[in-house]
């Protein structure tokens, strides 16, 4: 007798390779947990292993960056669903880890805020709500727009990167599939991650990828920018009591100051790590601190 359950006969050519049946997804449903969480943890190296071919093209972007936010310019991500979340994750990130401003980095979704927690059917369809969206923030030649599309077709994102090209801005495009003819941008950050475990759930494998893109994007910058000395975080906001603790700790760190003096000498330079640091540096006062900080780098006032 024949089973009345058949296989999945999904033309595999008419798909995308996200979109795909993974060979080893048939019998999931089967397998013991530890086996799920076993295939899932092989599909996350794999994630780690397609973004590496992207990497002399991710660090050529992160250049494009830090010269736009130098230059007063912004990174703005346009992504829908799961793409869309990255973003805004990466986005809100960037104030507390770098001191940046939240104009230098934003992010928008298809189908709005209310996007970040429901579903917002048919909001990635829609081409020129993406354009909408690039021109209501008057995006213009010093901003890089950079559109996050796993399947490299999510007409949202598409809409917003020829809006972006047309206003003269520089384009990325961060995905999973090798994109067509209509997905047009100065640069390609592309990871191929294959088919997932659960067909189409992008969330996964090629969500994991992404994310790699993306912190590896702005914390490059970021780096270029000096926001980061010695491997510290040099401009964090202590607004809570952790990253206080955190700041007057990376003085001491720094400085080789006693724990009090470490914190007195943050005090002084009104809780701004960098400041404290090249007060140290050049025996100088805060304001003349802030000064030279607009002129050169930590490492230069270090003298290493």
């Amino acid at each position: 007798m024949s089973s009345r359950v058949g296989r999945s006969r999904s033309k595999k050519t008419a798909l995308p390779p996200s979109e795909r049946q993974h060979p080893r997804s048939e019998d999931l449903d089967l397998v013991s947990t530890e086996e799920v969480v076993r295939r899932l943890h092989q599909e996350d190296e794999a994630a780690v292993r397609a973004v590496r071919p992207a990497l002399v093209e991710v660090a050529r972007v992160a250049r494009t960056v830090a010269d736009a936010l130098r230059a007063g310019g912004r990174l703005l991500y346009v992504g829908a669903g799961t793409s869309g979340r990255l973003g805004v994750l990466d986005a809100s990130e960037c104030p507390p880890t770098f001191g940046a401003s939240p104009s230098q980095v934003q992010a928008v979704i298809a189908g709005g805020r209310r996007a970040m927690t429901h579903a917002v059917e048919g909001a990635e369809d829609d081409a020129e709500a993406g354009a909408a969206s690039v021109s209501r923030l008057r995006v213009g030649p010093r901003d890089v727009v950079c559109g996050i599309s796993a399947s490299a077709r999510t007409p949202f994102v598409l809409g917003a990167l020829d809006e972006a090209r047309r206003r003269g801005a520089r384009t990325v495009l961060v995905c999973c599939n090798r994109p067509g003819p209509k997905a047009k941008a100065d640069h390609v950050l592309l990871a191929e991650t294959g088919p997932e475990l659960v067909a189409g759930s992008t969330r996964l494998k090629a969500g994991t990828a992404t994310k790699l893109i993306l912190n590896a994007l702005t914390t490059t910058a970021f780096v270029t920018l000096g926001k980061v000395y010695r491997g510290r975080m040099v401009d964090v906001r202590p607004t809570n009591e952790k990253l206080r603790n955190r700041a007057a700790r990376m003085v001491a760190e720094l400085t080789d100051l006693s724990p009090v003096a470490a914190k007195r000498l943050l005090e002084q330079a009104g809780n701004e790590v960098k400041v404290a640091l090249a007060m140290h540096f050049t025996g100088l006062s805060a304001k003349d601190a802030r000064r030279r900080l607009k002129q050169t780098t930590l490492r230069n006032l270090a003298g290493s």
